[in-house]
């Protein structure tokens, strides 16, 4: 059954690669000799164009995050994995692979703005800063998410503390090489691979490293904010670009390892988990809108728009790049999907430890296949979700810089700005309501939020096409229309289940309002656009 449906995931994407992917790419008349934000406007701070296979690293290392790990094992130990499958399938190649790509290429006709400009020049200065608020909200969240996980991560495991850290200085080194001294990226690449992954194995074998990393939660946070800071204003090219290519062939490499299970695991390994459990759940919530929640980045997120507007465009030296990177990116994360599924269909249920336990667990038995150590293939498993949950985490934070930014007409410099974004975040992190972190409060509406921010890029992306490029949009705001109507009931749904918690129901309503109101902004556009 492994092998079935993996084989059936990489046919479907393939075609959809070589056809949807080639419709788009037409629709926007994508010219490989046009100038694009990265080019015209390059100051090698924040535009700096990029080789297609650094900016691919640097995408789908930044999108990925730990969504399409965490989400597809959580939707189909609830609800089975047949449904969970059709969604990944579904969901990337009509949903979230329209988004991607749509934004992307929206934000460097915008000179490289984020989708919020795009709001602002075709929906209104209200609905800009409405949707500026909305997304710069979000991303603090993201921030102060991914920086406990990560800290978790490192605290827990000197190995991957090590490999991380190492990735940072060396990505430095690698930048440095590539851009001022002119070495090619393939001998950079060749020189520095080998040692990003004797760095791992060393890291498990040596008690030097297991001591000497192994440091408090408290100390990694800490370590973590000064990372993240110098990764929001630092040249991209030094830091930022250089660290997520790096980061990406070892997700890449996981990716092998996990397709290497699905093919020749099928025989060796038990699928335990049904295909599918029902309409309802054990705790009583519907598959509608639950799935289309809970799965997130492996089929659709808000947070990759701004990826894609925010750090991705600028970086990007053709318009024709648009296509593997835009649209190519999500398929690869669909098939991380998958194989994140996969090992959720051989534990037949969530083990203790959650989602990161039942995929590092499931990519060391796959490695075993490879004669690799099932410890080694564990260890590789969880350092590739926590180079996911790292690269989206300095990404975020770059992008919070932006969305500030923006907001404030450009009134704050990168540092100020920054320093805002980090601080709301750490306030997330350390401010408790007995032991209850502020931001495992919120938590519960970051998933119909992070969807809700998805159907808005749509929205915002079908107004552009509309009335700027004067096309029919019914390949955008189909898949608006289900992610919006979906989002709103999951958040009635919220509020309704949490009438007693002020804070969850609090901030519910006011995305609900916000929502309501972007709508209205939007309707008024439409409605002039038809009068034009």
């Amino acid at each position: 059954m492994l092998l079935t449906i993996f084989v059936i995931t990489i046919l479907c994407f393939a075609v959809a690669y070589k056809f949807y992917g080639g419709f788009q790419s037409r629709f926007y008349d994508l010219d490989p000799n046009r100038k694009t934000p990265a080019t015209e406007l390059q100051d090698d701070i924040d535009y700096c164009p990029a080789h297609p296979a650094v900016l691919m690293g640097h995408h789908f290392a930044s999108i990925a995050g730990a969504g399409p790990v965490v989400g597809p094992i959580a939707a189909a130990a609830a609800l089975g994995w047949l449904p969970t499958l059709l969604w990944i399938i579904i969901g990337c190649i009509f949903f979230c692979g329209v988004h991607d790509m749509g934004a992307l290429v929206a934000s460097i006709r915008h000179k490289g703005m984020s989708i919020g400009e795009v709001v602002r020049q075709w929906i209104g200065a209200r609905g800009h800063k409405l949707f500026l608020a909305f997304t710069w909200l979000s991303l603090t969240l993201v921030i102060a998410v991914f920086l406990e996980l990560a800290a978790q991560t490192f605290a827990a495991d000197p190995a991957v503390a090590f490999t991380a850290t190492l990735y940072i200085f060396l990505a430095m080194v690698f930048g440095v090489a590539i851009y001022h001294y002119g070495i090619s990226l393939k001998v950079s690449t060749i020189i520095m691979l080998p040692i990003l992954f004797g760095s791992l194995i060393f890291g498990i074998e040596s008690s030097w490293v297991q001591s000497t990393f192994a440091l408090s939660l408290d100390t990694w946070r800490m370590a973590l904010i000064v990372y993240i800071f110098a990764a929001s204003v630092l040249p991209v090219w030094l830091l930022l670009q250089p660290r997520d290519y790096l980061a990406s062939y070892m997700l890449y490499f996981s990716v092998f390892i996990g397709g290497v299970g699905m093919i020749f695991g099928g025989a060796s390994y038990e699928v335990k988990l049904p295909a599918f459990k029902g309409f309802v759940t054990a705790s009583g919530d519907w598959l509608w809108p639950l799935l289309f929640i809970t799965v997130a980045c492996g089929a659709i997120s808000g947070f990759h728009s701004l990826v894609a507007s925010g750090t991705t465009s600028k970086q990007l030296k053709r318009e024709t790049d648009a296509v593997p990177v835009g649209y190519g990116a999500m398929l690869l994360e669909g098939v991380v999907g998958v194989i994140a599924l996969g090992t959720i269909m051989m534990s037949g249920e969530m083990l203790q430890g959650g989602p990161t336990v039942v995929y590092g667990n499931g990519l060391g038995q796959f490695a075993s296949l490879l004669g690799i150590s099932p410890r080694v293939g564990t260890a590789l498993g969880l350092l590739a979700l926590n180079s996911f949950i790292l690269t989206s985490l300095d990404t975020a934070t770059r992008l919070a810089r932006y969305q500030l930014q923006e907001f404030t007409g450009m009134s704050l410099n990168k540092y100020l700005a920054t320093a805002i974004s980090v601080g709301v975040a750490l306030a997330l992190i350390f401010v408790k309501t007995g032991k209850v972190a502020a931001w495992q409060m919120i938590w519960p509406v970051f998933g119909a939020t992070n969807q809700l921010v998805a159907a808005i890029a749509l929205l915002a992306m079908g107004v552009w096409v509309i009335r700027s490029l004067k096309k029919s949009a019914g390949f955008i705001m189909y898949p608006m229309a289900f992610m919006l109507v979906t989002t709103i009931v999951a958040l009635v749904q919220m509020i309704a289940a949490n009438l007693n918690n002020y804070i969850v129901s609090g901030i519910s309503t006011v995305l609900l309002i916000l929502t309501v109101l972007l709508l209205k902004e939007a309707y008024a556009a439409l409605k002039a656009a038809k009068a034009e």
